[in-house]
């Protein structure tokens, strides 16, 4: 391949106007060089106060109504989520030397979504969905393998139904920055924003 068409390739990932198409090229390609686990990504979130924190978590969906994650509602991303219902994502592939960085409001997927991807899971998941009491004090590992032998009785070898306590949410962006390393960290950054799901994405690139 010349440089010029490897320049042209390079240029074409920061066109368009449709951010989730984009992200959707990124993330195939990520699927394809890093070495696991390509739908990672850092999930920031504020309590009431405004204190700031973040985890990584799993993307499971993501569409034009925006990026879903599921969880414990009642660990503490969940309880936050419900006091501050806004959210920042921001995925790195070190292989691909990229990063998207999403910010948006947040909502419950439905209880169908929930129950779809609830029945997916693996079955020892969907027991641990029902037997961790996410973010609480443990006292110790054995605490929670007897609360996992629980369930396991209970269910036996019946359908496992999605706890009630158990959901997804779904960050509907505002703002999506692509990010790609360039030489001399004079990084390439586009920008798409928009005040609301019903306007149309503006964009922007920025200073590295």
């Amino acid at each position: 391949m010349s440089d010029t068409v490897a320049e042209a390739e390079e240029s074409r990932i920061f066109e368009g106007d449709e951010p989730i198409a984009l992200f959707h090229e990124w993330m195939k390609l990520a699927r394809e060089k890093e070495p696991e686990d390509a739908n990672a990504v850092a999930l920031a979130t504020a309590d009431a106060d405004g204190f700031p924190d973040v985890r990584m978590v799993l993307l499971k969906d993501v569409d034009e109504q925006g990026f879903v994650f599921y969880t414990n509602l009642e660990s503490i991303k969940g309880l936050e989520l419900k006091e501050n219902p806004s959210a920042a994502l921001c995925f790195h592939w070190k292989s691909l030397r990229r990063q998207v960085r999403v910010r948006g409001t947040v909502t419950r997927v439905s209880d169908i979504e929930a129950d779809a991807y609830f029945a997916t899971r693996a079955r020892d998941s969907q027991i641990g969905a029902w037997a961790s009491k996410q973010s609480r004090p443990l006292e110790g590992r054995f605490e929670l393998e007897k609360q996992v032998a629980v369930f396991v009785a209970k269910f036996g070898l019946g359908q496992i139904p999605r706890p009630p306590h158990w959901s997804g949410f779904r960050i509907e962006p505002r703002r999506i920055e692509f990010w790609r390393d360039r030489p001399f960290r004079l990084h390439d950054r586009l920008v798409f924003k928009r005040e609301s799901p019903a306007d149309r994405w503006q964009t922007e690139k920025l200073y590295p």
